[in-house]
């Protein structure tokens, strides 16, 4: 009884110290996802989810040069693209640099160099999701602390850019006002083209999506709601969801 008590403690050790190195080398093991596709919004100039997760290197060069910082990398919880930049717009979308840093500091191919700038991004599309929580919609004035989530990134931890400190500054004031802030904060040069407030036959005012929209995430990190009204369909193309939508 003692050797097959040995040799059972013996296999669970093991086997733990292997699957551990899975773990540690492929980082999949324990991610509750790990088959899943991924369906996360990417930088700017993202290839095809397929090649992106072949060709990324995970040297996280994307992330260091956002002045947003609105650039994550997935860790092991996530699924097997851990390591990857990826954009969570419920935090900080993507402001369509002009220039497009992060694309030019990708040594991969991961992100392509033909994006070149804010109009050539398609990283996904806009859609007014929950339409029952938006407050244009419902002629919801902006409530008291509409702005609170985004005052997080003027603390001194974040190491705040010009750029960001702008923005809050574009979004400062508007309280008791209505609600247009995913129209205005749009950051192509010509967001007339991806979205605008127009008439609801309700009363209220609603965003409408154009074709010009790249799927940036800013009207979904801005939206006050207490869960975002207004959301971003990742790799999701304007005729995929507003023209072939039945």
């Amino acid at each position: 009884m003692a050797k097959v008590e040995i040799e059972r403690r013996e296999f669970v050790k093991y086997s733990t110290l292997g699957i551990l190195g899975l773990v540690l080398g492929g980082g999949i093991v324990f991610s509750p996802y790990p088959l899943r596709a991924e369906n996360r919004l990417r930088p700017p100039g993202a290839v095809a989810e397929k090649e992106f997760l072949a060709l990324c290197i995970k040297c996280g060069q994307c992330l260091q040069v956002c002045p947003y910082h609105s650039i994550k990398l997935a860790d092991i919880v996530m699924g097997h693209g851990v390591g990857t930049p990826y954009i969570d717009a419920t935090e900080r979308g993507c402001y369509a640099c002009s220039a497009v840093p992060c694309v030019l500091a990708c040594p991969s191919g991961a992100l392509d160099h033909s994006c070149e700038k804010a109009e050539d991004i398609r990283m996904g599309i806009a859609v007014l999701a929950f339409p029952e929580s938006c407050l244009a919609l419902s002629n919801t004035p902006l409530p008291k602390g509409y702005n609170d989530p985004m005052q997080q990134f003027t603390d001194d931890q974040y190491n705040v850019t010009q750029l960001e400190r702008e923005l809050l500054e574009k979004l400062a004031g508007r309280e008791g006002k209505q609600c247009t802030l995913c129209a205005d904060i749009c950051p192509i040069p010509n967001p007339i083209t991806a979205i605008a407030m127009v008439p609801d036959r309700k009363g209220g005012n609603r965003p409408a999506i154009y074709d010009g929209c790249i799927g940036c995430g800013a009207c979904e990190e801005v939206c006050p709601a207490s869960s975002p009204a207004i959301v971003v369909k990742p790799r999701m193309r304007y005729e995929d969801y507003y023209e072939n939508k039945s």
